[in-house]
């Protein structure tokens, strides 16, 4: 769950080029060109969650965003990963479906491949 910086590398590789860690920021680089810090708020080993803050970005009509990851065991051998993100404007929604959308299919397919 700590490995936060190979996000790149282990959870959406082709949607995210590079990550690199700044103290409590992570700064996440896209193929696009567009660069996102995000502000590391919680990492907890025991509940598997992590939450994190968008502070700088490529889309410039955001004025707030946070969301989190955690993962929940289903049963012996599954597991569910459950992503919550919140953010402001309201009208910015569909732009952000699409992102969204988008990187929960990469992290789906990563996953997947993962465990074949």
């Amino acid at each position: 769950m700590s490995d936060i910086g190979a996000v790149h590398q282990r959870f959406v590789p082709g949607y995210t080029l590079d990550t690199q860690l700044e103290g409590n920021d992570r700064i996440l680089y896209f193929p696009h060109g567009g660069v996102v810090r995000e502000r590391i708020v919680s990492i907890d080993d025991e509940t598997y969650r992590f939450a994190y803050a968008v502070i700088e970005g490529s889309n410039p009509s955001l004025i707030h965003h946070h969301a989190s990851f955690q993962v929940f065991a289903k049963d012996e051998n599954e597991s569910i990963l459950v992503w919550i993100t919140d953010f402001l404007p309201k009208h910015t929604e569909p732009e952000m479906k699409i992102r969204i959308d988008r990187a929960a299919q990469v992290i789906k397919q990563t996953i997947e491949n993962e465990v074949k």
